[in-house]
């Protein structure tokens, strides 16, 4: 972004004699290079730290300039829209927990008795540069006639919470379908012509729970090859696919392929290889995208994957007296980078790239890269703040408060969108990731 001073109107002439008009307009000159220098580089509030720091590096995402070289125009300057930090937002959500009609009663923090108000005021701030709040006029000009899906578990559809909440800012939506167990939603949005689906699915893959002296264990078959048709099947006609999950695989599981045991995860048995959470994720992963990239039945269809994100258990875990009662987000140094939530966001991350070098013969895979971030915010989950009739004294560290800082992820999901619109002759300007 270019900063500029403003022009200031002449309101007298003075008449200076011959000769002192030179030493006059030499000092004249000092004196106006001197005020411009000032006015520049102090900052209008001293009591900000950073501020001034903030408007020298400060660059508009939207304003890229072209790096220029041999007369021809190169590549575009990238901002890495995922590196960055919270930064205090006085301005708070877009919606609240009372005016978002749709916005399900377990994400409803205040309602279930969240006072603190804090957690709503921050917001993603890019190294490099700035990420617009989303704008539902502009998310509804780029899908247009389109159909956008959420695959995966409850936190894929934490996040389609969000973006209902955020258009409906614009339009109400039509609530069209719902299956007996509201697992797979469907709303549409008629004034736009938009459609919006949530598809279930705990593994994405095909996962069969154990059945141990008539009841069920918590344990499962997963079929690392076998894609689940329960949401493979309506994948048909889908312009956007946002797929995501990990969650389901902190259990004992046991591995398949080809129909074969091979292996399993923390389930500490003789004459059985325990592959670790790591392998199950990155076979799973891996046979999702080669599926988008060879389904024939699929439109032309971006896929994003949404990495994983993190719960915030402290003092236990979900079924031990665990909790999340921080107020605040962390500073990227108190963040752990380095630990299991990290080593599946890189998985995810790395076979996105695998999938792209394949070929993208059908599909054109993205990496929706909010680990970095949500890491941060140990401040944002229900907690108590729920309502967990069925599972009294039981935490949610796990999903995110509406509204909350899982809005941000559609904030990110709506830059990336307005940049592959641009790539494809689309009006809009090009964002870079």
């Amino acid at each position: 972004m270019k900063f500029s001073l403003p022009h200031h109107k002449r309101e007298k002439h003075w008449h200076i004699s011959p000769g002192r008009l030179g030493l006059f307009s030499l000092s004249s000159v000092c004196l106006t290079s001197l005020l411009i220098i000032f006015f520049i580089f102090y900052p209008s509030n001293p009591s900000r730290v950073g501020t001034q720091q903030d408007l020298i590096n400060q660059k508009n995402l939207l304003n890229r300039p072209k790096i220029m070289g041999g007369g021809e125009e190169e590549e575009e300057e990238y901002c890495d829209l995922f590196k960055g930090r919270w930064i205090q937002d006085l301005k708070g959500s877009l919606y609240t927990n009372w005016s978002c009609r749709t916005l399900p009663d377990s994400k409803n923090c205040g309602k279930h008795g969240r006072k603190d108000k804090d957690y709503l005021q921050w917001r993603w701030k890019p190294n490099e540069c700035e990420l617009p709040r989303f704008d539902p006029k502009t998310f509804f000009r780029i899908v247009h006639g389109k159909k956008l899906a959420f695959i995966g578990d409850s936190v894929a559809r934490n996040q389609m919470e969000s973006l209902l909440c955020l258009l409906s800012l614009e339009e109400t939506p039509t609530d069209i379908y719902k299956d007996s167990e509201d697992r797979f939603r469907t709303w549409y949005f008629p004034s736009h012509d938009f459609t919006l689906f949530i598809f279930w699915s705990k593994f994405l893959v095909v996962g069969e729970e154990r059945v141990i002296n008539g009841s069920l264990s918590g344990e499962f078959d997963l079929h690392l090859d076998m894609i689940d048709n329960n949401w493979a099947s309506k994948l048909h006609g889908v312009d956007y696919a946002i797929i995501s999950d990990a969650h389901w695989f902190f259990r004992k599981n046991y591995l398949y392929e080809g129909g074969k045991l091979v292996g399993c995860v923390f389930c500490n048995e003789p004459n059985i290889t325990d592959h670790g959470l790591n392998f199950a994720l990155r076979k799973v992963f891996r046979s999702v995208l080669q599926y988008l990239n060879n389904c024939k039945e699929c439109k032309v269809l971006l896929a994003l994957v949404r990495t994983f994100s993190p719960a915030h258990f402290e003092n236990g875990t979900w079924n031990d007296g665990g909790n999340c009662n921080r107020t605040r987000p962390l500073m990227e140094e108190e963040a752990n980078l380095v630990g299991t939530e990290w080593e599946l966001r890189s998985i995810q991350v790395e076979e996105v790239e695998r999938a792209r070098k394949k070929g993208e013969k059908r599909t054109k895979f993205v990496a929706l890269d909010v680990t970095r971030a949500m890491l941060m915010r140990p401040d944002g989950h229900p907690g108590t703040h729920w309502n967990n009739q069925w599972m009294l004294d039981y935490n949610d560290c796990v999903h995110w408060c509406l509204p909350g800082p899982i809005d941000s992820w559609n904030d990110l999901l709506l830059a990336v969108l307005s940049r592959e619109m641009k790539e494809n002759g689309g009006s809009f300007m090009k964002l870079v990731i």
